[in-house]
């Protein structure tokens, strides 16, 4: 059992919760997951571990189906019965000189570790996050903090420049900012633009494939992905690849592969999909 300290709500459809987890936080890296399941009769759910403490983790989620719901019910002092982990492999953090993380959506929560790890390395580390709007812009200070630069768009303007965050990095590369790494977590269309861009300009470029995730075991195969022409298991050979190697438009296939079975789920349980 997994004590639940904190489980709040940190923009709309979007929370964190901060879990007793002492074993998964000694070992947890940035870029791992752990697999979720709050009871016996509850499906276990991938979520990437955002933050830890000495013997915490915290996890952020957004409600999308009938588990995630059932998450935000849950309160301090509460228990989960499951949490398994860190699973996947850690980012290959090192020196290399300038790297340019990018989030978008709850990506951006996800995003935090891998900054805060190639900030740590010596790396000069830009941040740019992107949201729909001013409230989905989350983990704002704590990025702020551990980069050494930010941008922040938004698709409306609320919030920072108006636009997309394939924008700021096209301005960045435009006048000739030195960048060795671009690392990218978020929409799978998000990740195929930077991707796009980058690949031109001979820029390495990592993308996190966590949306796919199922099982975490690489056991049922829903995460199979193709990487560089070969079949790769984004839990078990990932979660993260190359952005110039992911068949992007297999991903996206992927990724609706069990909407109908959702929806039929949430009307079941009386569940607003976010």
């Amino acid at each position: 059992m997994f004590k639940i300290l904190i489980n709040k709500k940190i923009a709309p459809a979007i929370y964190k919760m901060e879990l007793e987890a002492p074993f998964v936080a000694q070992k947890a890296m940035a870029g791992q997951f752990v697999m979720v399941r709050i009871d016996e009769n509850g499906e276990r759910i991938p979520l990437t571990i955002a933050g830890r403490g000495e013997k915490t983790i915290a996890i952020v989620y957004q409600t999308v189906g009938v588990t995630t719901q059932r998450l935000t019910e849950k309160k301090a002092g509460e228990y989960l019965l499951d949490v398994v982990g860190p699973l996947g492999h850690a980012t290959d953090v090192k020196k290399i000189g300038t790297v340019c993380c990018i989030g978008g959506g709850v990506g951006i929560a996800e995003l935090y570790p891998v900054v805060k790890a190639y900030s740590e390395a010596g790396n000069r580390v830009i941040v740019i996050i992107g949201a729909r709007n001013k409230e989905l812009v989350i983990f704002k200070d704590e990025l702020k903090k551990t980069s050494h630069e930010m941008f922040i768009t938004t698709d409306d303007g609320t919030e920072g420049e108006k636009g997309f965050v394939s924008d700021a990095l096209k301005r960045l590369m435009a006048k000739g900012e030195k960048i060795d790494l671009v690392y990218a977590v978020g929409p799978a269309v998000m990740m195929k633009v930077v991707s796009d861009l980058t690949k031109p300009a001979g820029i390495m470029t990592m993308v996190s494939l966590n949306t796919v995730l199922v099982d975490g075991t690489g056991m049922c195969g829903s995460c199979r992905i193709e990487v560089g022409e070969e079949t790769k298991f984004a839990c078990v050979d990932g979660p993260e690849f190359d952005g110039h190697k992911v068949n992007f438009n297999e991903l996206m296939v992927r990724q609706g592969l069990f909407k109908e079975q959702e929806k039929h789920a949430c009307k079941i349980k009386g569940v607003l999909q976010g």
